[in-house]
């Protein structure tokens, strides 16, 4: 694309995200240094019509930019510095709140990039089959109750508490602490699977009753549905898109549909921010939206993903520069 036909499409990129009006020459003309007449920027708007970045709004002789155009802006024109020394200390400070578990960091990061946004942050955690498991604990509760911990290599901490027909000893609970452990530890999460409970049955012979109700709890808390954590929806609703009652309608639903918001979290590469717009993401629910994820590793182990959803004129610039710097922060909290 020719160097003014790429400063007008930036300027009028930027002018509607901001304005979230139809841009006129006039407008570009005054705000932006585009050194050419109305006349001249009219002729360029009207070559990136037929090239099919820009859409003309027929109530308004001013054009918006088509996801064409959009995709064009972010793989081309954005600059993703769009981030001030004030936005960089107050992300330094949420991040640096301590935390015992990831879920909690997890929160704390999807609170932190709506706050900045203004749009719906969405965040899920590390799949649990691929997690590591670095200790379980068994602590006796009661003659016929057992708490047992799981603690993975992501910092994940799962608890649940198990319940008994029959009395269970201190004794047979040091000895499930040492069998569990000397079976999973450093091992992924799945090997809690047939193979561990014939094993468990051969040594603990006398235990069947005890260990049945174990392999079952411990596989319900482990294996639970994914957890998806959303944060300002409310606040994204005043955006004038969301003036639309189908648009607002159809973006409830989404953010209600579990399976739908899991699917845009786990979706894209995992060393990437990910963007889709419109009509690239693939769920037909989303082609009115923009998508970007991004997934947190750590020292390549899968900490989750956090993505935003916002409208098409979604201020990308804005919300890259804040996800790349929040990824650059998370990373350093090894």
């Amino acid at each position: 694309m020719e160097e003014r036909k790429r400063k007008v499409l930036q300027a009028i990129v930027e002018e509607y995200i901001n304005s979230a009006e139809p841009v006129s020459s006039n407008s570009i003309m005054n705000k932006y240094d585009l050194n050419c007449s109305s006349a001249t920027i009219r002729n360029e708007m009207a070559d990136l019509e037929k090239g099919g970045y820009l859409d003309k709004v027929h109530t308004s002789s001013g054009r918006v930019p088509s996801a064409k155009g959009y995709r064009f802006y972010v793989d081309e024109l954005m600059q993703d510095d769009r981030i001030s020394l004030d936005e960089i200390k107050y992300i330094s400070e949420k991040l640096e709140t301590k935390v015992h578990e990831i879920e909690d960091l997890t929160k704390i990061t999807a609170t932190t990039i709506s706050e900045m946004t203004h749009y719906t942050a969405v965040t899920i955690g590390p799949k649990t089959t691929e997690q590591i498991i670095k200790e379980i604990k068994f602590v006796l509760l009661g003659t016929r109750m057992v708490l047992a911990i799981i603690m993975t290599d992501t910092g994940m901490v799962k608890e649940t508490i198990i319940k008994f027909d029959e009395d269970i000893s201190e004794k047979q609970v040091e000895t499930l602490n040492y069998m569990f452990n000397n079976k999973l530890q450093n091992q992924p999460i799945e090997k809690i699977d047939g193979p561990l409970e014939e094993y468990l049955y051969k040594e603990m012979k006398g235990s069947v009753k005890v260990i049945k109700p174990i392999i079952e709890q411990i596989k319900k808390v482990l294996f639970e549905e994914e957890k998806i954590y959303l944060e300002g929806a409310r606040r994204e609703l005043d955006l004038p898109e969301f003036n639309s009652l189908d648009v607002a309608k159809n973006f409830m639903s989404i953010i209600d549909t579990k399976d739908l918001m899991a699917d845009m979290l786990n979706s894209g590469f995992a060393d990437d921010i990910n963007i889709y717009i419109g009509e690239e993401n693939e769920k037909e629910e989303l082609k009115d939206f923009s998508v970007v994820t991004f997934k947190h590793k750590v020292d390549n182990k899968d900490m989750g993903t956090i993505g935003i959803i916002g409208p098409k004129r979604m201020d990308y610039a804005k919300v890259i520069s804040i996800m790349k710097y929040i990824s650059k922060k998370l990373n350093e909290k090894k």
